[in-house]
């Protein structure tokens, strides 16, 4: 008989909304899905806003406190959508009562809160695992195997970006993400979590980083009281550089004040072998480049050329098919099946709660780069 998994989902802006579809589109997506999901249960911070999302969704009750959500015997997965400051004691509380959890990101507000997490998981038998869905881009799924295989040989360099132009209006109130006591950063803790992710995904681990970070728009309006500023203290741009463990030297930036991009993430790793590219904004494609191919007569077969990776998930992956051009709302379906694969088969998540605080160490540590203006070694933290 197929397993039946209750959820309850704690805050349900945007993210919440994304997980709530895909946990409802995974039996047409994934055939045959590896559970029977049932939505239990949603949390909100006020009582209108839980209801709506109650009556939308289709979940059996509403809640203003996730507590409510722990107690539940129906209930066996928690996901965590909530503002950064919220995550550590949401998180404790759900490793205590046995949930296991699916968790935006970043893992929390900063390097203490994400080692108190990671300690709690040491007393829990229950799966954990972070929201980095670029991991689940058909296109980076085949860049891993390339690598893992050796297709690169030793890495020399790599760019890595994600970019955002949603904040060049100087009169786009502020929000949580712009309150530094609620998201632990800005660009660098929203965007930047999920190319430091990717990267150390791809690469291995960091070694070493040396950071500048700037905030152009240093006064915003409040929403209730457009007249009214308040000073923004969270980075509008962070360029870091990074040495990693393999040697591999590297940058990334993270910018939401990118005039003209959209959700433009980008990655270029150099090798000895070979190279890759890939932009999130052409999602379909992997491109390579293989030294190995013939440079002559007149440049042989050598040059950049496009693999089509486009939506060729493995099986049970049925919907829309693999020749059909691939969506952003694509990578958290393939990251919740994941997840819920994983629960159903007992398996440690992937990216656990652990590559949540790898990525936090370097946020962290690139922050007190840009503070000191020095090189910042991971082992210092």
């Amino acid at each position: 008989m197929q397993k039946e998994l209750g959820v309850g989902i704690v805050g349900w802006g945007f993210i919440g909304k994304v997980h709530t579809y895909a946990y409802i589109n995974l039996p047409l997506f994934y055939q045959p899905s590896p559970a029977k999901i049932n939505l239990v249960g949603v949390c909100t911070a006020h009582e209108k806003t839980a209801d709506a999302a109650r009556k939308i969704a289709g979940f059996k009750f509403a809640t203003t406190s996730y507590k409510d959500l722990l107690e539940r015997e129906d209930i066996d997965i928690i996901n965590c959508c909530t503002p950064n400051y919220l995550h550590k004691n949401i998180l404790i509380d759900a490793l205590k009562a046995g949930k296991h959890i699916y968790c935006d990101k970043p893992l929390a507000l900063n390097l203490k809160e994400a080692r108190d997490i990671l300690k709690a998981t040491e007393k829990s038998s229950s799966i954990h695992q972070m929201t980095f869905e670029y991991r689940f881009i058909p296109a980076m799924m085949r860049a891993k195997q390339l690598i893992k295989e050796g297709f690169l040989g030793d890495v020399f360099s790599f760019r890595g970006c994600y970019l955002h132009s949603g904040y060049i209006d100087p009169s786009r109130p502020v929000s949580w993400r712009l309150d530094r006591e609620k998201s632990g950063g800005g660009a660098l803790f929203d965007l930047g979590s999920h190319i430091l992710d990717l990267v150390r995904h791809l690469l291995g681990e960091y070694k070493s980083v040396f950071a500048t970070s700037r905030t152009f728009i240093k006064e915003r309006p409040l929403p209730d009281e457009l007249k009214k500023k308040k000073k923004v203290e969270v980075d509008d741009i962070s360029i870091l550089q990074v040495e990693l463990e393999n040697g591999g030297i590297g940058t990334v930036e993270v910018s939401r004040l990118a005039t003209g991009a959209n959700d433009e993430l980008r990655i270029e790793i150099h090798g000895q072998k070979g190279a890759i590219y890939f932009n999130l904004m052409d999602p379909n494609w992997l491109w390579i480049y293989d030294t190995r191919d013939p440079g002559e007569p007149i440049g042989g077969f050598r040059g950049f050329r496009k693999i089509e990776t486009v939506q060729r998930y493995p099986k049970p992956a049925s919907l829309p098919g693999p020749k059909f051009s691939i969506g952003w709302m694509r990578y958290h379906i393939a990251s919740q099946y994941d997840f819920v694969k994983k629960v159903v088969e007992g398996k440690k998540g992937n990216p656990s709660f652990y590559d949540g605080y790898k990525v936090q160490e370097v946020m962290e540590a690139a922050q007190i780069s840009a503070g000191e203006k020095r090189w910042v070694n991971l082992n210092e933290l």
